[in-house]
C-alpha cells in the first residue's frame, strides 16, 4: 500500500497514477495476447535512426535486413507489417509479409518482389497496391517514422498472396504470442 496524507492506495492504482503518461513501444495487443516481447533489429539502422537511402524510393528500394530474438518456442509462424503513421492521408502501409516460418530469426536485405517468397513467406498488398516491399517515400518536409512490426503467432494465417494489412491483422486476432518493432526515420 502507498500512504500519502492519510490515504491508502492499492499498488496497482499507484502504478497507474505514476505511469499514466507512459507509452508502450510496441503495438497494443488484443486482450489476452502478446505476453512476450520480440526484439527486432537491423544491421542497416538502429532504433530511431535514419533509414539508409538504398531502402527507400530515392535509392534501390530494397527491403532492409531484419533480425529478431525472443520468439516463443510454440510459435508456428510470424507476420510483419511495416507502416508510416505520419503520412498525410493517414497510416501508409509499406510492407506486409506473413506465414514467415517460425524457425527463421531474420530476413535478408532485398526480399524478392514476388507474391510468395520460398522459405520466407507470403507477401500482402501495401497501400500502393503492390504485393511487395515499397520503401519510404515521404513528401518533402519533416522526416517520417517507419515501424517494422513483427508478430509471433500460434498458427499460420494461410491467407492468399496479396492480403491487406487489415486482413492480416484480423486473421492474427487471438493468435499473437509475442510482438516487437523497430522504428526508423526517413525525410526528404
Amino acid at each position: 500500500m502507498f500512504r500519502q496524507i492519510g490515504y491508502y492506495l492499492p499498488i496497482p492504482l499507484v502504478v497507474m497514477i505514476i505511469c499514466g503518461g507512459c507509452q508502450s513501444t510496441t503495438a497494443t495487443p488484443q486482450e489476452g495476447e502478446a505476453k512476450m516481447a520480440l526484439q527486432v533489429t537491423s544491421s542497416a539502422f538502429s532504433e530511431g535512426s535514419p533509414i539508409p537511402r538504398q531502402y527507400t524510393c530515392d535509392g534501390e528500394d530494397l527491403s532492409p535486413p531484419l533480425a529478431w530474438t525472443g520468439a516463443p518456442a510454440n510459435a508456428r509462424s510470424l507476420a510483419l507489417i511495416a507502416d508510416d503513421p505520419d503520412a498525410p492521408a493517414g497510416t501508409w502501409v509499406h510492407w506486409v509479409l506473413y506465414d514467415i516460418p517460425s524457425s527463421l530469426s531474420s530476413l535478408p536485405q532485398g526480399v524478392s518482389k514476388t507474391p510468395t517468397v520460398p522459405g520466407l513467406g507470403t507477401q500482402g498488398t501495401n497501400t500502393s497496391r503492390k504485393a511487395f516491399y515499397n520503401g519510404p517515400c515521404p513528401p518533402r518536409g519533416k522526416p517520417h517514422r517507419y515501424f517494422f512490426k513483427l508478430y509471433a503467432l500460434d498458427s499460420s494465417l494461410n491467407l492468399k498472396p496479396g492480403a491487406s494489412a487489415a486482413e492480416v491483422e484480423k486473421a492474427m486476432r487471438g493468435h499473437i504470442l509475442a510482438q516487437g518493432q523497430l522504428m526508423g526515420t526517413y525525410g526528404r
